[in-house]
Protein backbone atom coordinates (compact mmCIF):
# COMPACT_ATOMS: atom_id res chain seq x y z
CA UNK A 1 0.00 0.00 0.00
CA UNK A 2 0.99 3.43 -1.32
CA UNK A 3 0.26 6.49 0.43
CA UNK A 4 0.77 10.02 0.30
CA UNK A 5 -0.97 14.22 0.51
CA UNK A 6 -0.72 17.09 -1.35
CA UNK A 7 -1.44 20.32 -0.96
CA UNK A 8 -4.60 22.22 -2.61
CA UNK A 9 -4.69 26.57 -2.12
CA UNK A 10 -8.38 27.74 -2.91
CA UNK A 11 -8.65 31.13 -4.24
CA UNK A 12 -12.40 32.22 -3.03
CA UNK A 13 -14.92 31.85 -0.63
CA UNK A 14 -16.77 28.92 -2.58
CA UNK A 15 -14.97 27.12 -5.73
CA UNK A 16 -14.47 23.67 -7.05
CA UNK A 17 -10.86 22.55 -7.81
CA UNK A 18 -10.21 20.08 -9.92
CA UNK A 19 -7.73 17.19 -8.67
CA UNK A 20 -7.74 14.82 -11.02
CA UNK A 21 -4.01 14.93 -12.25
CA UNK A 22 -2.66 15.03 -8.60
CA UNK A 23 -4.61 12.21 -8.10
CA UNK A 24 -3.17 10.31 -11.45
CA UNK A 25 0.08 11.40 -10.62
CA UNK A 26 0.11 9.55 -7.12
CA UNK A 27 -1.25 6.45 -9.06
CA UNK A 28 1.56 6.60 -11.66
CA UNK A 29 4.39 7.57 -9.21
CA UNK A 30 2.77 4.26 -7.27
CA UNK A 31 3.46 1.71 -9.81
CA UNK A 32 -0.01 0.16 -9.23
CA UNK A 33 -1.48 -1.12 -12.27
CA UNK A 34 -5.07 -2.61 -10.56
CA UNK A 35 -5.96 -1.35 -7.34
CA UNK A 36 -8.09 1.14 -5.59
CA UNK A 37 -7.21 4.72 -4.48
CA UNK A 38 -8.89 6.65 -1.67
CA UNK A 39 -8.86 9.87 -1.42
CA UNK A 40 -9.69 11.73 1.46
CA UNK A 41 -9.99 15.52 2.51
CA UNK A 42 -9.72 16.17 6.28
CA UNK A 43 -11.17 19.63 6.72
CA UNK A 44 -14.62 20.24 8.36
CA UNK A 45 -15.57 22.75 5.84
CA UNK A 46 -14.38 21.59 2.67
CA UNK A 47 -15.70 18.46 0.56
CA UNK A 48 -14.91 16.20 -2.41
CA UNK A 49 -16.79 14.95 -5.38
CA UNK A 50 -16.52 13.31 -8.36
CA UNK A 51 -18.28 15.17 -11.31
CA UNK A 52 -18.27 16.66 -15.15
CA UNK A 53 -15.08 17.74 -15.63
CA UNK A 54 -15.47 19.34 -19.19
CA UNK A 55 -17.47 22.22 -18.98
CA UNK A 56 -16.73 24.68 -16.46
CA UNK A 57 -20.47 25.47 -16.15
CA UNK A 58 -21.35 21.89 -14.46
CA UNK A 59 -18.90 23.35 -11.03
CA UNK A 60 -20.81 26.97 -11.39
CA UNK A 61 -23.86 25.53 -11.16
CA UNK A 62 -23.59 23.13 -8.29
CA UNK A 63 -22.22 25.84 -6.11
CA UNK A 64 -25.21 27.90 -6.97
CA UNK A 65 -27.45 24.86 -5.87
CA UNK A 66 -25.26 24.52 -2.71
CA UNK A 67 -26.34 28.52 -2.14
CA UNK A 68 -29.87 27.95 -2.46
CA UNK A 69 -30.25 24.73 -0.41
CA UNK A 70 -28.26 25.79 2.31
CA UNK A 71 -29.68 28.85 4.16
CA UNK A 72 -26.97 31.14 4.95
CA UNK A 73 -29.97 33.15 7.18
CA UNK A 74 -31.05 30.23 9.30
CA UNK A 75 -29.80 30.77 13.42
CA UNK A 76 -27.07 28.84 13.05
CA UNK A 77 -25.45 27.79 16.71
CA UNK A 78 -21.56 27.65 15.73
CA UNK A 79 -20.34 30.93 16.46
CA UNK A 80 -17.55 30.51 14.22
CA UNK A 81 -19.82 31.70 10.75
CA UNK A 82 -19.06 28.85 9.01
CA UNK A 83 -22.02 26.50 9.42
CA UNK A 84 -23.33 26.94 5.83
CA UNK A 85 -19.54 25.25 5.08
CA UNK A 86 -20.28 22.55 7.48
CA UNK A 87 -23.45 21.78 5.43
CA UNK A 88 -22.28 21.50 2.37
CA UNK A 89 -19.60 19.49 3.07
CA UNK A 90 -21.48 16.68 4.73
CA UNK A 91 -23.55 16.87 1.51
CA UNK A 92 -20.64 16.32 -0.28
CA UNK A 93 -18.63 13.83 1.96
CA UNK A 94 -14.90 13.72 2.94
CA UNK A 95 -13.70 10.87 0.71
CA UNK A 96 -13.71 9.35 -3.09
CA UNK A 97 -12.95 6.03 -4.44
CA UNK A 98 -11.69 5.51 -7.72
CA UNK A 99 -10.71 1.76 -8.98
CA UNK A 100 -6.89 1.70 -10.99
CA UNK A 101 -6.73 -0.23 -14.21
CA UNK A 102 -4.13 -0.29 -16.42
CA UNK A 103 -1.92 1.98 -13.88
CA UNK A 104 -5.19 4.83 -14.81
CA UNK A 105 -7.67 5.89 -12.73
CA UNK A 106 -11.23 4.74 -13.96
CA UNK A 107 -13.05 7.52 -14.05
CA UNK A 108 -15.74 8.13 -16.84
CA UNK A 109 -15.55 10.16 -20.18
CA UNK A 110 -16.23 13.57 -18.48
CA UNK A 111 -15.83 12.43 -15.13
CA UNK A 112 -12.85 14.31 -12.51
CA UNK A 113 -11.85 14.73 -8.73
CA UNK A 114 -12.88 17.77 -7.66
CA UNK A 115 -12.06 19.66 -4.27
CA UNK A 116 -14.82 21.72 -2.80
CA UNK A 117 -14.42 24.47 -0.97
CA UNK A 118 -16.84 26.34 0.80
CA UNK A 119 -14.96 28.00 3.41
CA UNK A 120 -12.00 29.61 1.60
CA UNK A 121 -9.76 31.11 0.70
CA UNK A 122 -7.08 28.51 2.59
CA UNK A 123 -4.19 26.45 2.07
CA UNK A 124 -5.73 22.89 2.09
CA UNK A 125 -4.55 19.03 2.28
CA UNK A 126 -5.55 16.47 0.35
CA UNK A 127 -4.40 12.82 1.48
CA UNK A 128 -4.31 10.03 -0.66
CA UNK A 129 -3.88 5.58 -0.03
CA UNK A 130 -3.67 3.27 -3.09
CA UNK A 131 -4.03 -0.28 -3.04
CA UNK A 132 -3.24 -3.02 -4.97
CA UNK A 133 -5.29 -5.63 -5.92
Amino acid sequence: MTAGKFAVSTSTRMEFVDITNQVQQAVTASGVRDGVCFVYNPHTTAGLTINEGADPAVQHDLLGVFREMVPQSYPYRHLEGNSPAHAMTTMTGSSVTVFIDAGRLQLGTWQHIFFCEFDGPRNRKVFWKIQAG
